[in-house]
C-alpha cells in the first residue's frame, strides 16, 4: 500500500479510504463546479468585450465584474466543498451542507435583476 505525503495527510484529517467510485464522483462533481465557474469567467470577459453599444460603461462593467467574482467565489467553493467531502467520506460523517448553491443563486438572480432592469429601463 502506497503511503500518502504528510501534506496529503494534513489535508484529509486522517480516517480510512472511501470507495473509490465516491472520491471518483466527488471529483466529478467538482470538474462540473469548475466547469461552472469558467463559464462564468467567459460570460464575464464577453460581457465586457461586446456589449459595448448595449450597456452604459458602469453596467458593463458592473456585470462582467459580477460574473468574474463569481467566477472566483465558485472556483475556491468548489475546491473547499471537494475537501470537505473527501474528509467527511473518510471520517464517515454526514456530508456538509453546499455553500456553493445559495452563493451561485443569489450571485446570478442579483446579476439577471440588474440585467432585466436595465433591459427594461432603456428599451431594449
Amino acid at each position: 500500500m502506497v503511503e500518502r505525503t504528510k501534506i496529503e495527510q494534513r489535508l484529509l484529517a486522517g480516517g480510512t479510504e472511501p470507495d473509490p467510485r465516491f472520491t471518483l464522483a466527488n471529483e466529478r462533481t467538482f470538474l462540473a463546479w469548475i466547469r461552472t465557474s469558467l463559464a462564468l469567467l467567459a460570460s464575464g470577459i464577453a460581457v465586457e468585450a461586446f456589449t459595448i453599444d448595449i450597456f452604459y460603461s458602469e453596467v458593463r462593467k458592473g456585470l462582467a465584474s459580477s460574473m468574474l467574482t463569481l467566477s472566483l467565489l465558485v472556483s475556491l467553493s468548489a475546491c473547499l466543498r471537494w475537501l470537505n467531502v473527501e474528509r467527511a467520506m473518510r471520517q464517515k460523517a454526514p456530508l456538509p451542507l453546499p455553500l456553493l448553491l445559495p452563493l451561485l443563486s443569489l450571485g446570478c438572480s442579483l446579476m439577471v435583476a440588474v440585467f432585466l432592469g436595465f433591459s427594461l429601463l432603456r428599451g431594449v
